[in-house]
């Protein structure tokens, strides 16, 4: 859309409104349009997306850093930024940028989570650890994606993280029931201690115990 708006050179402002409004990339309305010679210089969106503050607010009280790439201008970017309270913020990032990014951070051996609904993001969705897309995504950026939220607001964001991490810890407990299960059960198997009613009773004992821990998450 910049570059399109980019291009405008001479044209009329309200002409240049137009193509803002018009673009399915609107999502609250012109912030600011800098002219010299009649061309656009940069345009910001007055509205985040629903639920994006309280997203970012709850995935920094539990200590996860977060940048923000974009492919909008960097003063554009620096606004939003400001509003998120976000201190890592990129703008005119092309989709080759954002993967390089998330390359690196691997790299560094993060986990990176990427959020993002755009055609420019699928490369970075693919590529990061796990990735998370709104319902109003586009279709190529919902298949990149391993999770879809089922609405627009991205305040579940954060809720996301921690079932996630809720749901490793109860597979690791999971795990370490079933091994010392089979740790006492299969000697006194192989020695003759355990009658068939007995196995069977102790096995039932393991799966609810361990389909009990799981229910934990909820």
């Amino acid at each position: 859309l910049h570059e399109r708006l980019g291009r405008l050179n001479g044209r009329r402002r309200d002409t240049v409104e137009e193509v803002w409004r018009s673009s399915s990339l609107h999502n609250g309305g012109i912030e600011r349009i800098d002219e010299e010679g009649g061309g656009a210089l940069g345009v910001g969106v007055l509205e985040l997306e629903p639920g994006a503050a309280q997203a970012v607010a709850a995935l920094t009280a539990q200590g996860i850093a977060i940048e923000l790439l974009s492919g909008d201008t960097q003063s554009a970017v620096d606004d939003i930024a400001d509003q998120l309270n976000i201190t890592q913020a990129r703008g005119d990032c092309r989709p080759d940028d954002k993967l390089a990014r998330i390359n690196a951070l691997t790299e560094q051996g993060r986990k990176v989570l990427m959020v993002g609904d755009g055609l420019n993001d699928t490369a970075a969705l693919a590529a990061a650890h796990a990735s998370i897309s709104p319902a109003s995504a586009l279709d190529a950026a919902r298949v990149a994606s391993d999770i879809v939220l089922l609405g627009k607001d991205l305040s579940p964001l954060a809720e996301v993280l921690t079932v996630a991490q809720k749901s490793t810890k109860r597979i690791r407990e999971n795990f370490t029931i079933s091994t010392l299960y089979n740790i006492i059960a299969v000697p006194l198997a192989i020695a003759g201690l355990a009658t068939p009613l007995i196995a069977a009773l102790a096995m039932s004992s393991s799966s609810i115990t361990v389909s009990l821990n799981s229910l934990r998450l909820r």
